[in-house]
């Protein structure tokens, strides 16, 4: 069987979460409740739960390459999300991999850039050469930008305070490389709505829904991966988008407190089953 025969799979190059709630784990359960075949390349290892993070621990690069190459070398890939990447000598070793396979493969494959560089608790988690980095290898190589709106501020270094300089925003980070942007509204005020911004070449469009009350963990990872299954199932980016948003609210609404802290675990096949 050829490479193109195979069945489309989605590749994860991320951070382990220990407790189960972001990271990989929310990646591969994402993939799988879409009914796509999930891989996995790690690029970090936390020791975490549900009430903070323990310790950090970065493999070597080369065993970060080797997984990459692993996947790429048996597997038909239609996606790849890119989540927590720590420094910049991971930023330029993925985007090594990535381009290297792209021209071998004489294809692109969709790449869902969600850029962690801010923790929960408003912590800068990339320093200056890895934001660098980001900026300059993976935007361009991104068919879709997730940021939120703190990731947003660090990209474009200035505050996004309203409605307005979200709009603008938008646009500006369009203008550093990615084909799409879909700018997460759930950091800025807007009274109960939720409004997400997305951008592209021909489209813009808001999907708005109401806010719930609750400290959800693993969403951005969620969503990202989310958008890498629905692009794998042949849906056009803005649609993926979209079914992403609904597919995230929906198992942040059914979401559950396995552990003793009180952040929200997204119920991934229960969403599922909601579609």
């Amino acid at each position: 069987m050829s490479l193109d025969d195979r069945p489309i799979s989605a590749l994860t190059i991320a951070g382990s979460d220990s407790g189960g709630g972001a990271g990989i784990q929310a990646d591969l359960k994402t993939f799988a409740a879409h009914g796509v075949h999930g891989l996995s390349a790690i690029a970090a290892l936390t020791a975490q739960h549900t009430r903070g993070v323990m310790a950090v621990h970065v493999p070597p690069v080369a065993f970060l390459r080797a997984q990459i190459d692993a996947c790429f070398d048996d597997f038909n890939i239609g996606a790849v999300k890119l989540g927590m990447l720590a420094s910049a000598e991971v930023i330029h070793a993925v985007a090594d991999a990535l381009e290297r396979h792209a021209v071998e493969q004489h294809r692109p494959v969709a790449i869902v850039l969600d850029p962690v560089m801010v923790s929960t608790s408003g912590a800068r988690l990339l320093d200056a050469d890895a934001l660098d980095a980001l900026r300059t290898r993976l935007l361009p190589l991104a068919t879709l930008l997730t940021p939120n709106i703190p990731e947003a501020e660090l990209l474009l270094g200035r505050a996004i305070g309203d409605r307005e300089a979200a709009g603008r925003a938008l646009f500006d980070l369009r203008v550093l490389g990615p084909r799409a942007v879909l700018l997460k509204g759930g950091h800025l005020d807007e009274g109960t709505q939720v409004i997400d911004r997305y951008v592209d070449r021909d489209t813009e469009a808001e999907f708005i829904h109401g806010r719930i009350q609750v400290n959800g963990h693993g969403t951005g990872c969620t969503l990202a991966s989310a958008v890498a299954a629905n692009l794998c199932r042949g849906l056009p980016l803005p649609e993926a988008c979209e079914a992403a948003i609904d597919y995230v609210f929906a198992a942040l609404r059914r979401g559950a407190r396995p552990g003793g802290g009180e952040v929200v675990v997204l119920d991934h096949f229960g969403a599922a089953r909601d579609r």
